[in-house]
């Protein structure tokens, strides 16, 4: 039986998104010394308001310990706060401070930029094609996820 890895679309897909994660990262790592997973929890925080670190990684599609280390670093860097949950002592609230606001909102002009020049590679019909085809497959696929709609 004939196989060809590069062929193999969900290899494929998998190779498009890290490309594209990756050249975005290199922006906001040189500009913010920011990894992955620490703009993954940024940006859901940012969209969605006040979030547990348990609802980051559901949004954000992160492991607890991705999702732990950094809340741990963005803590470091004062663009994050901690509060107690009232009713229950186990649950801790996290929330952007201003300065992790005005990041956020760098951030949000980033990555418009960064989408802007993905768009201009592809051309209008190459992005509509593309957003058509996840489209589809995301309504084929989705499972009902845990997730937040942005905070308005």
């Amino acid at each position: 039986m004939d196989f060809k890895l590069e062929t193999f679309l969900p290899y494929r897909l998998n190779l498009a998104a890290e490309l594209v994660s990756q050249r975005f990262a290199a922006q906001y790592r040189a500009r913010y010394r920011m990894t992955r997973p620490e703009w993954r929890a940024l940006a859901a925080l940012g969209s969605y308001g006040r979030m547990t670190a348990t609802e980051i990684g559901a949004n954000s599609s992160m492991h607890k310990t991705k999702v732990s280390r950094a809340v741990r670093a963005l803590e470091e860097k004062r663009w994050l706060k901690r509060s107690e949950d009232l009713d229950d002592r186990r649950i801790e609230h996290l929330e952007l401070t201003p300065a992790g606001r005005r990041i956020y909102g760098e951030m949000v002009v980033l990555a418009h930029d960064y989408e802007r020049d993905l768009a201009g590679l592809l051309g209008a019909g190459g992005l509509r094609q593309l957003e058509a085809g996840l489209a589809a497959i995301e309504a084929k696929l989705a499972v009902p996820a845990r997730r937040r709609a942005p905070k308005d």
